[in-house]
């Protein structure tokens, strides 16, 4: 079995922490970590399995007085990524009690780059255990990927990651 690439992005803050939960749950022997500020397309295309970590809070997402992400910058390389036979599954990050009428908007941003490029995008999750107003990260009425909100739910992280990944790994074909 090859390794899956977990791509996440902020370093050093919540979105870090659950990549590291994920390594963790999944096998550090079965992934490997990469911060996309390190990234580009090469690094990408090693991978035919992997996970996006985004966090929801900045320009990308809604008009804020934050600057650009590393995501902004990785998602530049996407054109140049051979997404054939490729799948991507997404965390995002979100706070439910500051900005509930955005929780996890970052799914569904990413999703919008993801779509057409011939990646397959799993791991959708029910919206049903979350609570939040509106959220752009949600297609079909499910989320787009696992909303982790470690403001006001850090408690809820463990279990949520490992029901994710035991629903995954069948995903991923492995």
């Amino acid at each position: 079995m090859s390794k899956i690439g977990i791509f996440y992005g902020p370093e050093l803050g919540s979105v870090e922490k659950v990549a590291r939960v994920i390594e963790q749950k999944l096998g550090a022997d079965k992934v490997e970590l990469i911060a996309v500020k390190n990234a580009d397309e090469s690094t990408l295309n090693k991978f035919d399995k992997a996970i996006f970590g985004v966090s929801t809070i900045g320009k990308i997402n809604w008009n804020s007085e934050h600057k650009d992400t590393d995501w902004d910058e990785f998602t530049t390389h996407f054109g140049k990524v051979n997404w054939n036979g490729k799948k991507i599954a997404m965390y995002g990050l979100g706070d439910h009690i500051q900005y509930p009428q955005h929780f996890v908007d970052a799914l569904g941003w990413m999703y919008e780059r993801l779509e057409g490029t011939g990646a397959e995008v799993v791991g959708f999750c029910a919206t049903e255990g979350y609570t939040y107003e509106e959220s752009e990260g949600i297609k079909d009425g499910q989320f787009l990927g696992l909303p982790i909100d470690e403001d006001n739910e850090a408690d809820k992280t463990e279990v949520r990651a490992e029901n994710w990944i035991n629903r995954l790994v069948n995903e991923f074909g492995f």
